[in-house]
């Protein structure tokens, strides 16, 4: 066994690997495992209630506009992470931004490429809510 101590992926790995585990929660925004999806009340307002299936269309929409969303260029997605989005929504200008966590959502994730110690935190919020 060596005694060299591991070194970390070098940034550009780090990134590809963070940007996938984002895209990977954008793909299943309904069934994110141990991640987060949440919205503002704003949001709420915007598409309005959706118990007993009511606006539960605009929901979905909402939801798909956010899984298909493919705008990345530098002014929204500056460091090729992919954890960040604007787009008009019913007329609203919206943002969806992702956060990490550690695995208890306490802290800041000490590593957010690493699955295993990190939830994602995706939050849906109205542009004038930031």
């Amino acid at each position: 066994m060596s005694d060299r101590p591991i070194s970390p992926a070098p940034a550009v790995d780090r990134i590809s690997i963070i940007a996938t585990l984002n895209d990977a929660l954008r793909q299943n925004l309904t069934q994110p495992g141990h991640n987060r999806v949440v919205m503002t009340l704003g949001v709420q307002d915007l598409i309005g209630d959706v118990s007993l299936f009511r606006n539960f269309h605009a929901r979905a929409e909402l939801l798909r506009a956010i899984r298909d969303y493919d705008e990345f260029g530098v002014d929204v997605d500056p460091h090729g992470e992919r954890d960040f989005g604007r787009f008009t929504f019913c007329d609203a200008a919206l943002y969806w931004k992702i956060d990490y966590y550690d695995r208890a959502i306490d802290f800041g994730s000490p590593d957010p490429a690493d699955p295993q110690v990190t939830t994602r935190v995706l939050t849906i919020l109205l542009t004038s809510e930031y």
